[in-house]
C-alpha cells in the first residue's frame, strides 16, 4: 500500500483531531496532547507482514512434532513435544491448565498468524471479501491473548528451576518455537491497524465516537467490578500452594513467594527477580494503577493527565507477562511424571493465579483512556 496523502485523524485515547502529512519511510505520527501513536509508515509493510506471518506459520509447524524437552533423573528419562505435554495435562485432570496452556501459546498466536495471511494477502490483492473486516476486528481482539514469547519464557525459567534435580535437553522443537516467537512478534510489531483499516474503508477516516454519560458509567463500573474481583482471587493465588513437589514420596507444596525465595537461596537471582516482578509486583501494581485512574476518572480529576495515561498505557503492556508463572508450572507438570520418584503438579493457585492476570487484563480493556481527557458528567 502506497502512502497515504494528509489526512485528519481522531486519536483513540484522548479524542484530539489531528491534521496528518505525508509520511516517509519508517516516520510515524504522534498525538500532540496524548503522544499515542497514530499511524506509522514502511516501504513494503505489507509483504514484510505476509513474509514474517508465513515464516513465523511454518517455524510453528516444525515446532509441533519433534521432541521439545527431554527430563532424566534416577535412571529414568522422559521426553515430550508440545502436543504430548498438552496430553499429559488432560491424562493427570488438569484439563483447565491444558486449555489455557493450548490456547494462548499455540491455537491463538496461530490463528492471529493465519489472519494476518488473510489480511496481507488482501491488500496485495487489493482484493476486500465480505468477511475481511470480521477477520480483521478477530485478529485485533486475539492479539493481547496471543502468549507464544511469555511461554517461550516460562519455559526457559522451568529450565533453571529444574537442572539442580536432573539433566534436561533441548529438542528440535525448543529451537523452532524460538523462531516462531521471534517471527510472531516481528510481524505483529509491522502490522499497522490504523493503515489497514484506512485501506479498508478506502481511505476514509473513521468518523468520531462521542463519549456519552452512560458509557462512562458503564465503562467505571466493569472496572471496579473486575478489580474487586481480582483483589478476591489474588487472596488464594498466593496464600495457596502453586505446585506441589513429590520427591520419593514425600509431597512439598511450593507457593508464589515460596518459590521466588527458594530461587534466591539457591543463587538463581535473576530468576527470582523475573518470578517477583511478574508474578508478585506486576499484578499489585496494577490493581493499585487501575483503582486510581478509575477513581481518578470518577472523581472527574483534571491534573496530571499525560502522566496517567502513561500508567495506562503500561498497565496494558506488562500486564500479560505475568502469566510467566503459570507456563513455568504447566511445563514442570508436563515434563515431571515419574511417579513416586519425582513428580511435579499444579496447586489451587494456578487456576486462581491465571484468573487475576485474565481479569486484570479485561480491566485494563474495560477501562476508557478517553475519560482521563474529556469530562463526561452532565452539568446540572
Amino acid at each position: 500500500m502506497k502512502n497515504h496523502d494528509s489526512l485528519a485523524l481522531v486519536c483513540e485515547q484522548c479524542h484530539t483531531e489531528v491534521k496528518i502529512p505525508s509520511l516517509e519511510h519508517k516516520q510515524r505520527a504522534v498525538c500532540p496532547v496524548c503522544h499515542h501513536t497514530l499511524i506509522a509508515y514502511k516501504h513494503n509493510g505489507t509483504e514484510k507482514v505476509l513474509a514474517f506471518a508465513f515464516s513465523a506459520l511454518m517455524f510453528l509447524l516444525l515446532s509441533l512434532p519433534f521432541n521439545f524437552l527431554t527430563f532424566k533423573a534416577s535412571g529414568q528419562k522422559h521426553s515430550i513435544d508440545l502436543p504430548s505435554g498438552i496430553t499429559v495435562l488432560i491424562e493427570h485432570d488438569y484439563l483447565s491448565l491444558a486449555i489455557i496452556t493450548s490456547l494462548a501459546t499455540v491455537l491463538l498466536p496461530g490463528a492471529v498468524l493465519i489472519g494476518l495471511i488473510v489480511l496481507a494477502l488482501a491488500q496485495l490483492n487489493n482484493h476486500k471479501p465480505f468477511y475481511l473486516p470480521r477477520v480483521f476486528q478477530l485478529v485485533k481482539a486475539l492479539l493481547p491473548w496471543s502468549m507464544a514469547e511469555i511461554f517461550l519464557v516460562g519455559t526457559l525459567v522451568s529450565l533453571i528451576k529444574i537442572t539442580e534435580l536432573a539433566d534436561v535437553s533441548i529438542g528440535m522443537s525448543f529451537y523452532a518455537f524460538i523462531g516462531f516467537s521471534a517471527f510472531t512478534a516481528i510481524s505483529i510489531a509491522q502490522f499497522d491497524t490504523t493503515r489497514f483499516a484506512l485501506w479498508l474503508r478506502q481511505g476514509e477516516a473513521p468518523s468520531p465516537k462521542p463519549l456519552s454519560q452512560a458509557q462512562a458509567n458503564a465503562s467505571i463500573q466493569r472496572t471496579w467490578a473486575l478489580l474487586f474481583t481480582a483483589c478476591l482471587l489474588y487472596i488464594p493465588a498466593n496464600v495457596l500452594p502453586i505446585m506441589y513437589t513429590e520427591l520419593f514420596g514425600q509431597e512439598t507444596p511450593n507457593t508464589i513467594i515460596g518459590g521466588v525465595i527458594s530461587l534466591w537461596e539457591s543463587g538463581s537471582y535473576p530468576v527470582a527477580l523475573i518470578i517477583l516482578i511478574a508474578s508478585v509486583i506486576v499484578p499489585v501494581a496494577k490493581i493499585i494503577i487501575l483503582a486510581w485512574l478509575n477513581y481518578s476518572v470518577q472523581r472527574q480529576k483534571t491534573n496530571s493527565q499525560l502522566l496517567r495515561v502513561r500508567y495506562y498505557r503500561a498497565t496494558e503492556a506488562i500486564g500479560r507477562w505475568s502469566m510467566i508463572d503459570v507456563f513455568v508450572v504447566a511445563v514442570l507438570v508436563a515434563l515431571i511424571q515419574m511417579g513416586n520418584t519425582l513428580s511435579i503438579y499444579p496447586g489451587q493457585a494456578a487456576l486462581a493465579f491465571c484468573a487475576v492476570v485474565f481479569v486484570t487484563m479485561i480491566a485494563a480493556m474495560t477501562f476508557d483512556s478517553r475519560l482521563i481527557w474529556q469530562p463526561w458528567k452532565k452539568q446540572q
